[in-house]
């Protein structure tokens, strides 16, 4: 079954659950003919036996009266009526035993024997007083056989209600049988498809978390092993794109790093005036000189700082925390950074409590937030960091009173290396990549941040999924 592919197993396995239940809902659909077509039967004989008897007991009749009169009157036309009564009667009998055998055949033998005497009795002239017990007798065979076909009817319909219940039982157990078989095979067609859906969805998280090192192995059917195939491709190819990635980074970092290390101190001599003395014009080109080497370093470090987000963002670190002691742990980091602007920080958490998050990860997010309202907030100004919970999502906002992000600023704020063309009201370094690194780590997280359009101020917030 491993060898052929995920349409074709989808195809056998509905085709004999179909086989299963179909067959099931056949058999029963025939039962159900049968029994309707015995029903049919039963009814149809049962009518005829009891108009059959009517009939006969009504014929009787008619030869108790024409056997009478002819004793009477000695007239032959009330014999010719007597045997024609008597013929038809058995005419009636011989129908009834084809019909049923027990427990009529004895009665109807009896019937018989007592037409017989009858008939033999007028050929006799016998007395009256001799033939009045051979039709008592008749009419007693009568009575009776009507009790024996009720009798009789009521046999049937007990045998067809037996027969019934001991069909329903049977059906209903083959029923079960096929209900018990769909269900092992859904659940066989389960196992074999959801076990290499997993192992490809496992797969997919090691590869979106950098862990390249583990081979992806897929069974199951022929395409998704396919598929396991083009992914552990795709994981090689990733771990050389990776390798290359760092490779890079370190050999830029270094070939730029050595050689500004000695412009830096080059630049630093030349401005202690070791070589010597400077000229006006030339003390300008050395502060112009030591301004961009300054930048360019810092340019470097940002960059550096972004590759080592990115890396750290791969890695979750979940655990419970008391939300109001973590915030107030945020807080403290930019404690003296908010005194030296004269800065107030309303921190509200709206009695969220516990939760579980990435506390290094969030405190960096929050830190470089806290970070950018602190330098854009005029002095003497507040800074407000709200959190809330919404269903199962963490919502952190920071809000400041600055003169806010630029609406042609707010697309690409999150870009690295972007600054906004507002200034902050004093002067700040920065390379423009906080923003990001704050994009990275809340990806990491599962979660979204953005930059709400307002009037006044920059208005950001962060949603994370609570894993509580």
């Amino acid at each position: 079954m491993i060898w052929i592919s995920f349409r074709q197993g989808m195809l056998f396995g509905f085709a004999v659950i179909v086989l299963l239940l179909g067959g099931v809902a056949l058999h029963s659909w025939m039962l159900v003919e049968s029994l309707v077509e015995q029903s049919r039967r039963a009814s149809e004989q049962a009518i005829q036996l009891t108009a059959s008897i009517q009939e006969l007991a009504e014929r009787s009749v008619d030869i108790e009266r024409s056997a009478r009169q002819y004793l009477v009157l000695d007239d032959p036309l009330f014999r010719q009526r007597f045997d024609e009564h008597l013929a038809q009667s058995l005419s009636l009998v011989d129908r009834l035993d084809t019909l049923a055998t027990e427990p009529l055949s004895p009665l109807l033998g009896g019937w018989r024997m007592v037409a017989s005497a009858l008939r033999t009795g007028l050929e006799q002239r016998i007395d009256k007083a001799e033939l009045a017990p051979i039709l008592a007798r008749l009419g007693e065979l009568n009575v009776l056989l009507k009790q024996a076909g009720q009798r009789w009817i009521e046999a049937q319909n007990r045998r067809l209600l037996d027969n019934l219940e001991a069909n329903r039982m049977k059906l209903g157990g083959q029923i079960m049988l096929a209900l018990g078989g769909a269900l092992l095979v859904a659940l066989a067609m389960g196992w074999w498809l959801v076990r290499p859906v997993r192992q490809l969805e496992q797969a997919i998280g090691r590869l979106g978390a950098s862990r390249f090192g583990e081979a992806v192995v897929v069974g199951g059917p022929a395409d998704l092993r396919q598929l396991g195939r083009r992914l552990d491709w795709l994981r090689q190819r990733l771990a050389e794109l990776e390798t290359d990635r760092e490779r890079a980074l370190r050999h830029i970092s270094h070939e730029l790093k050595t050689p500004l290390t000695a412009l830096k101190e080059g630049v630093a001599l030349l401005r202690d005036e070791v070589p010597g003395t400077l000229g006006e014009g030339q003390r300008e080109v050395v502060d112009i000189l030591q301004h961009n080497v300054v930048g360019l370093q810092c340019q470097i470090e940002s960059l550096l700082s972004l590759n080592a987000a990115a890396f750290e963002a791969r890695k979750l670190n979940l655990q419970r925390t008391d939300m109001a002691k973590f915030l107030s742990s945020v807080l403290r980091r930019r404690e003296l950074h908010a005194q030296a602007r004269q800065i107030r920080i309303l921190v509200e958490d709206r009695g969220v409590g516990q939760a579980m998050i990435d506390t290094e990860k969030l405190s960096v997010v929050l830190d470089n937030l806290l970070s950018n309202a602190i330098d854009f907030s005029p002095e003497g100004g507040e800074v407000r960091l709200l959190l809330s919970r919404h269903e199962d999502l963490l919502r952190f906002e920071c809000i400041d009173q600055g003169p806010g992000v630029a609406a042609e600023d707010r697309q690409r704020i999150f870009d690295p290396f972007v600054q906004g063309q507002r200034a902050a009201p004093a002067p700040r370094q920065g390379s423009g990549v906080g923003l990001s690194i704050v994009r990275e780590l809340v990806r990491a997280m599962g979660g979204a941040v953005a930059l709400l359009a307002v009037e006044h101020g920059a208005h950001f917030y962060v949603e994370i999924p609570d894993e509580t």
